[in-house]
């Protein structure tokens, strides 16, 4: 039999444009590599920056009611931690779907499992459904308001994908469902805000959890800065094939806009931390948490791709530095 007529060997999983070395690609076996980068666990910076607004809405709940974590506030860390994984996973899987024929015309995205034809739609959508059916088990341990809060962020979830089609800002959308976890974990720590001689007019039991949404605040403005920046990878690819993206619709003036999310983002984080009534501690490490935000505008290129995914995952070290701010404010 000659070698023609035998079946052609599976090429190796090679590794994604942007992921860098990663552990997926150095150490996974081959079968799973498809699968772990369906879930994108070949680039864990996603898992960071949709992990740490949970983590400082628990933190800032805890500073602000001044409690002292116990065994159901450590499951919150524990918790939250899995339950970002695997959402994360989950919405990755989702967005490869709806994209699938664009990310096949785009350089960076175009190797991806869905688009290459690795794993076909349904096997996807049979990863989707596993990783949120134990994300729901995970989140039935929290309290009801968590509880509907999570729930809630399903339809941003569902809509994501959809934005870069019919909005120029689909980054700001992403804000709006990667800081969502902010808003979970302080009402996870923190349960119903009594606002009675704060905000009369609104009764004494009214669930609003201001602090909480000053951060989430704060944090939405923190993704629509990053995620602006990580758009710049992909600017000319998105101009041929007709996507739309806050770095194309700002163009020139990308710097100056950047700017403007992360000043926000910096004034938002200072609200929170007045309204949950840290100390001092608080706001002298905001000034570093500024510091590293200003570090980010001023270093950016656009025409440097490389550089702009540099920058972008520098943004779990500013997100730690907020949580860190936060645990201070607590205690100084």
């Amino acid at each position: 039999m000659s070698d023609a007529s035998l079946p052609d060997a599976p090429l190796p999983d090679a590794p994604l444009p942007d992921a860098g070395r990663n552990w997926v690609d150095r150490h996974a076996p081959e079968g799973l590599k498809p699968w772990l980068k369906l879930g994108r666990f070949d680039r864990p910076i996603g898992v960071w920056l949709l992990l740490l607004p949970g983590w400082q809405g628990v933190a800032l709940a805890l500073a602000h009611y001044r409690k002292t974590p116990g065994a159901y506030e450590i499951w919150l860390f524990i918790g939250f931690a899995l339950g970002a994984c695997l959402m994360r996973a989950a919405g990755c899987a989702f967005n490869d779907i709806v994209d699938r024929d664009i990310d096949r015309q785009v350089a960076r995205t175009a190797a991806r499992p869905v688009a290459s034809g690795r794993i076909s739609v349904k096997a996807a959508w049979a990863f989707i459904v596993g990783c949120s059916l134990a994300a729901l088990l995970i989140l039935l341990t929290l309290n009801l308001t968590a509880i509907l809060l999570g729930v809630a962020s399903l339809g941003l979830v569902a809509a994501y994908p959809f934005m870069k089609r019919i909005t120029w800002w689909p980054q700001a959308w992403l804000g709006l469902t990667f800081n969502w976890g902010a808003l979970m974990g302080y009402a996870a720590a923190g349960g119903f805000v009594t606002t009675a001689g704060l905000y009369p007019i609104l009764g004494a039991y009214t669930p609003l959890i201001w602090a909480g949404l000053w951060l989430w605040l704060g944090g939405v403005f923190w993704t629509l800065g990053y995620d602006t920046i990580y758009a710049l990878q992909d600017i000319e690819d998105d101009a041929m094939v007709g996507v739309k993206s806050s770095a194309r619709r700002l163009g020139g003036r990308v710097r100056l806009g950047v700017g403007v999310f992360y000043g926000l983002a910096v004034i938002f984080a200072a609200v929170a931390g007045w309204s949950a009534n840290l100390g001092a501690g608080y706001f002298g490490v905001l000034i570093a948490y500024a510091a590293h935000l200003a570090w980010q505008i001023r270093s950016l290129r656009a025409d440097d791709p490389a550089l702009a995914l540099r920058l972008f995952k520098s943004n779990r070290e500013a997100g730690l530095v907020l949580l860190v701010a936060i645990t201070l404010g607590a205690l100084v």
